[in-house]
């Protein structure tokens, strides 16, 4: 983001709107900038290297990230397409977690209109319905986080979506990007090698996750992202996963415990949600919708992009510089979490219509789609380690 410079003179000053536009912009990327008084009419820019429309609308965005966090980087990825490609007519600003509200309160925020937009996963708002988990951040259901992202925008998940919202008197649209790398099973004092270790364990994750772990006999927390690291440091906690080596290292996780557990059924469908208020939504032209939708479709693949590219590098800083040690969760731990979750569904099933119409329709998609992504799939781990001479895991 830069200030707009007359390009004839640098002695000329901004005009007032071009010095509250540049203000603002400073302002979503957490910097300051001095208060500049405006320039009379006379000295205004004869040809400003970027026109400012003075028409432009104006979105303010919230993420559920804290300030380090990479989310952040990927929500910029959308940022950036959307302010790149409506040229001027809209600009999406945006704000750290926290900023205005809290992480898990970015949903209601953008429904009741203090936030004309939000970046955040539909688990952060499961204490309204357990089944928003499902639309992200749930646990195993035949798919993977690519395969159920398919169903959302091919298989009816996002019709089930809107219900949903309409249920729960949401005023938003929503849209879902990023088909996220399974998280981790955790940060644990002692290697996790049988699931009865989990019995007793002061464990933090969020969502479903958080039914499903308890049905496995752990005592859960649910906490941002931010809130992590203070929980553990005052026994909150025992024990946590977040998301992926990028984000765990940014809050410090390795200063903490050093054994980190790879592979889980806990989250292995999760993706980005990004929403926009409904109201301020319709008010938009078709034009500027459609670069939001497309901006959203473009950011999900830059956002795999960074995330292999960092995670990959995080990792193996985690192990070379702070000695952290790896392990890849045994398949006892996989199988004891499908035992929990096959009962943890058939209750929450029982209880809600809606849960279990959410869940028949993410198994019948899986049920065509997933058969044949195994049956084509070439055996790239066997690849990698005829190719390298050295086996993973």
């Amino acid at each position: 983001m830069s200030n707009e410079q007359d390009s004839g003179s640098r002695r000329k000053f901004l005009t007032g709107a071009a010095a509250v536009t540049a203000a603002a912009a400073l302002a979503a990327c957490g910097k300051e900038e001095p208060k500049k008084a405006a320039a009379p009419e006379a000295a205004k820019p004869a040809a400003p290297a970027v026109a400012v429309k003075p028409d432009t609308i104006v979105i303010k965005m919230q993420g559920s990230w804290s300030a380090t966090d990479i989310f952040n980087e990927m929500a910029m990825e959308f940022v950036k397409r959307v302010n790149d490609m409506s040229a001027g007519r809209l600009r999406v600003d945006y704000l750290v977690g926290g900023a205005v509200v809290k992480a898990f309160e970015v949903m209601d925020a953008v429904s009741k209109g203090v936030l004309d937009a939000g970046h955040t996963v539909p688990v952060y708002w499961y204490g309204k319905s357990k089944v928003a988990s499902l639309f992200g951040s749930g646990p195993i259901n035949g798919c993977d986080a690519f395969q159920t992202l398919a169903w959302i925008y091919r298989g009816g998940g996002l019709d089930l979506y809107k219900e949903l919202l309409t249920k729960m008197n949401l005023d938003v649209v929503g849209f879902f990007a990023m088909p996220m790398p399974t998280q981790p099973l955790g940060w644990f004092k002692t290697f996790i090698t049988d699931a009865k270790q989990l019995k007793g364990l002061k464990y933090r994750t969020v969502g479903l996750a958080a039914d499903l772990f308890q049905e496995m006999g752990a005592k859960v927390t649910q906490l941002s992202g931010g809130e992590i690291i203070p929980a553990l440091e005052r026994g909150v906690i025992d024990a946590f996963e977040f998301n992926n080596p990028t984000s765990d290292s940014r809050f410090g996780a390795q200063d903490v415990i050093k054994n980190y557990e790879m592979g889980s059924f806990h989250q292995a469908m999760e993706f980005f949600e990004i929403i926009i208020n409904k109201k301020k939504w319709e008010s938009l032209p078709k034009d500027l919708q459609a670069i939001w939708q497309y901006s959203v479709e473009a950011a999900s693949q830059s956002n795999y992009w960074t995330a292999m590219d960092n995670y990959s590098k995080d990792l193996q800083i985690l192990v070379d510089k702070h000695k952290v040690k790896l392990m890849r969760t045994p398949k006892s731990v996989f199988q004891a979490q499908l035992a929990a979750w096959d009962v943890l569904t058939k209750r929450l099933s029982d209880e809600d219509p809606f849960f279990a119409k959410v869940v028949e329709s993410q198994r019948a998609w899986a049920k065509r789609v997933v058969p044949y992504w195994f049956l084509n799939d070439a055996e790239f781990k066997m690849g990698f380690e005829h190719v390298f001479k050295t086996k993973i895991g």
